[in-house]
């Protein structure tokens, strides 16, 4: 985003280090050899295509606008051109025209200009320069990345610098292999012993190495969380094994609240904090808007006061719900990750009502959740330029001074992150291990 800021703010915000709590990207193999073919697929390899075809677009031209094998670029783009005006000003759309300004120096998206663009998307997928627009350009200190696995290995592109969630979604609502599982862990799961044996194993063996645990189980199910005793889940869990095409929503919703409640315990016991998908979905024609709010998660918080719970995407649009746990709970953190892209006027006002509402060290202000470094950095600058706004507005309202919100800044931008997660020894592990391997 192209932009003239001159202030002390300004320029402190778009200079510092930021930690990026989300990400989903691919790995260097994946970016070099499997990445976008073309400008046009890279610009809109993120959410905007939902943007679109709730603007108009047909589902048949926003999969054609992402097929880098197809060179018709011109009829690509024409697919989608007017659902485009209609979505351009969205917080998705202003992310395509960051990327295609400060990565590929496109003004205005047209075919000539796609064209004239591509030798800078062949650069770029290039061994080393995935890190190198995360970090150098963006200014980004590390990056946290849910691969979707339980397991985490070093990655050695920058052991340092792309860390691992534990993925735990499987377990609370879309279902394991247990083939798989017990290949990981050595366990084959009979009964709730045995599975919270295994369980205990994922975090014995990949925690050191490790920056939290991560499940987004509101896309799947509702987030409302209640005990369950182990007589009740052991039921569930043998309909599971032994009959899953049968087993009922209550069934699975017993065995996922008890999967939940045993990452809440060992996440406690192994430091490492909790995060939850609260709130927007991805995609189109899937969101049940009242099984996504971060107050069903309420008795959680309170059944687990000693884990750290790291609450995404500002739970939109149940914002103010969200504002309220952060002040209440000692044990809720609140995560701007995706949440400047979703929708950044309502990104700022969370900030806003959360200086004046929860304590300064409750929020982290940014993670892409994308696939592609190129996004990634697009999503980091949009959200400089907005928090810098943000934070102007409290200035002008004489509700902060400038050096006053340049250490809210730095606080939601970086040390809260430092606070909340073991990052330095998460680091040291995985650059030991890459070390001892080598």
């Amino acid at each position: 985003m192209k932009t003239h800021m001159t202030t002390q703010l300004q320029d402190f915000i778009n200079n510092t280090l930021v930690i990026d709590t989300h990400e989903h990207l691919r790995t260097e193999h994946q970016w070099v050899e499997q990445g976008p073919l073309d400008v046009l697929q890279d610009l809109f390899a993120n959410y905007t295509k939902a943007d679109l075809i709730s603007g108009g677009a047909s589902p048949k031209a926003a999969r054609r606008l992402d097929d880098g094998h197809d060179p018709d670029i011109k009829n690509r783009w024409n697919g989608i051109a007017q659902a485009w005006e209609n979505i351009r000003h969205t917080g998705y759309g202003q992310s395509v025209q960051v990327l295609a300004q400060n990565v590929y120096g496109i003004e205005e998206i047209t075919p000539d200009a796609l064209h004239a663009a591509q030798p800078v998307l062949e650069s770029l997928r290039c061994n080393g320069q995935r890190l190198h627009l995360l970090h150098d350009v963006a200014k980004i200190d590390h990056v946290q990345i849910d691969d979707k696995m339980r397991t985490c290995h070093p990655d050695e592109s920058g052991p340092d610098f792309f860390l691992s969630d534990i993925s735990w979604v499987g377990f609370v609502s879309k279902g394991v292999d247990w083939d798989e599982l017990e290949g990981e862990t050595g366990i084959c799961v009979k009964d709730l012993r045995s599975l919270r044996s295994a369980m205990e194993q994922v975090f014995a063996r990949h925690a050191q190495r490790a920056i939290a645990v991560k499940t987004q189980h509101a896309y799947n199910r509702t987030l409302r969380w209640r005990p369950v005793c182990d007589e009740d889940a052991d039921r569930a869990l043998n309909e599971v094994l032994t009959n899953p095409g049968n087993v009922d929503q209550n069934g699975r919703l017993c065995l996922g609240d008890w999967c939940l409640a045993q990452a809440a315990q060992l996440a406690g016991e192994y430091h490492l904090p909790l995060k939850i998908h609260t709130g927007y979905y991805a995609g189109n024609n899937s969101m049940i808007t009242d099984r996504i709010r971060a107050g069903h998660l309420c008795p959680l918080l309170i059944e687990y006061p000693n884990t750290r719970f790291v609450l995404m995407h500002i739970a939109y649009p149940y914002t103010e719900e969200l504002v309220a746990m952060t002040k209440h709970f000692p044990n809720a953190w609140a995560d701007l990750c995706w949440a400047w892209s979703v929708n950044p006027a309502a990104s700022g006002q969370f900030v806003r009502h959360m200086i004046h509402a929860a304590p300064a060290n409750k929020l982290s202000a940014f993670g892409g959740d994308t696939h592609w470094p190129t996004s990634a950095y697009a999503y980091c600058l949009q959200m400089r330029h907005h928090l810098a706004r943000t934070l102007q507005a409290e200035i002008d309202d004489r509700q902060l001074t400038e050096s006053q919100a340049i250490a809210y800044a730095q606080r939601i931008m970086f040390d809260n992150q430092v606070n909340c997660f073991e990052i330095d020894k998460t680091k040291a592990e995985n650059i030991n291990e890459v070390e001892q391997d080598s």
